[in-house]
């Protein structure tokens, strides 16, 4: 009786990623440039067209205005209804483009057109009408537009600083000026995007507007050099792969993919949360401005590292003398490989038909008692036989009687 043989342990599927990190599995990111280039032509495009056409709508804090305040036991959204509604039927011509939002859970907030004194006094009236409290206990402000101009000129300020830091520290952090290069035309392409998403929706540009943008700018940094380290590592070991820079480039995109779309999916969720919360539950306000500045910037933050600044690292690469002489070496190698490929193949090609099988019939090894299906050739008699025979060989004690 024989033994059971032991059942053979079930190989284990590599993963996804692992796959994309070893090579297995690869999309082609940076062979393909010209497609995402043109994808983000065309979203740069609308997003200026959106900002001729439509322009930003600026908050109170940039174009000047009237703030009213009021204190109330709830700033849900039918709370913020009806103060809207009374600011309509106030009396106080155009303010159809007021803003009306809760701060916190007890206060509502209104800002308007710059107002004089005696529209000041019909809304705090209707405001304090509805409220049910004095018109003295509805807080006033007026803001200029010269604060607005301030903050405006000093994020500029801050914006351009921040783009030669981050210049200095990538070329000083990979020795590398053309990274430097990529990376800053990656924060440009976010920030256009951005902008012009503000302007298509119409979102008012408040600070809170500002606070996200330069976040978006961080996040977007902070994925480019990711993959920008990787493909470092790649290509300092090009001779031993015996890759070109592209590809070595393209290996990098793949190998950080998983890493990247991980990132951004998880900071994107609380991100959707906040935007939602702002725009529909709230009606309006600064988790509304925020939300979309981060949701907007994180994820063409994300397209760009992977889509347009490894592409246009490796498009700028190809163009050095070194990196050109590297490329034509593996391109003669492989040329090589492939002729010997060729070779073998021939070879093997006429080893297969010298050793094919020919046309006579074998006998069947199967069947003992078959007649022979080779034809056996018939004794041949006549003088060619005689010629041909041997003579019979005798023995010694046959040859001693003969003597």
């Amino acid at each position: 009786m024989s033994a059971t043989q032991p059942a053979a342990a079930p190989v284990k599927k590599a993963s996804f990623a692992h796959r994309l990190w070893t090579g297995e599995v690869s999309y082609e990111f940076v062979g393909r440039r010209r497609v995402w280039y043109a994808v983000s032509a065309v979203l740069l495009l609308v997003s200026i067209l959106g900002l001729l056409v439509r322009g930003l709508e600026l908050g109170i804090e940039f174009r000047g205005g009237s703030s009213f305040q009021v204190s109330v036991t709830n700033t849900d959204s039918t709370t913020i209804e009806s103060y809207r509604q009374s600011v309509l039927d106030s009396g106080v011509p155009d303010l159809d483009a007021t803003s009306v939002t809760g701060i916190g859970l007890d206060r509502i907030q209104v800002q308007t057109r710059s107002l004089d004194v005696d529209d000041q006094v019909k809304l705090r009236a209707a405001l304090a009408q509805t409220a049910g409290v004095d018109p003295e206990a509805v807080a006033y402000q007026q803001i200029g537009a010269s604060w607005g101009q301030q903050i405006t000129r000093q994020a500029g300020i801050a914006l351009v600083i921040f783009m030669l830091a981050v210049s200095i520290l990538i070329w000083a952090y990979f020795r590398d000026g053309k990274m430097a290069i990529s990376a800053i035309v990656c924060l440009i392409h976010d920030l256009t995007v951005t902008v012009g998403v503000y302007a298509l929706v119409g979102f008012s540009v408040t600070p809170a507007t500002l606070t996200g943008v330069l976040t978006i700018l961080g996040y977007s940094l902070y994925d480019t050099v990711v993959v920008f380290d990787k493909v470092r590592e790649n290509a300092a070991v090009l001779e031993e792969t015996r890759m070109t820079y592209s590809e070595a480039a393209n290996l990098a995109v793949n190998q950080c993919l998983v890493r990247s779309i991980n990132t951004t999916v998880i900071g994107v969720l609380p991100v959707a949360a906040l935007l939602f919360a702002g725009a529909f539950v709230l009606g309006s306000g600064p988790l509304e401005d925020i939300g979309l500045a981060l949701f907007v910037g994180m994820i063409v933050g994300a397209y760009s590292s992977i889509f347009i600044g490894t592409p246009l690292l490796a498009q700028m690469k190809e163009r050095e003398p070194s990196i050109k002489e590297q490329t034509e070496r593996v391109e003669r190698r492989r040329a090589r490989q492939t002729k010997r490929t060729e070779s073998w193949q021939q070879i093997e090609v006429v080893q297969a038909e010298d050793e094919a099988p020919t046309d006579q019939p074998v006998v069947p090894i199967d069947q003992p008692d078959a007649a022979p299906t080779v034809p056996i050739r018939p004794p041949t008699v006549g003088p060619e036989a005689a010629e041909r025979r041997q003579p019979k060989r005798q023995s010694r004690a046959d040859r001693k009687r003969s003597h």
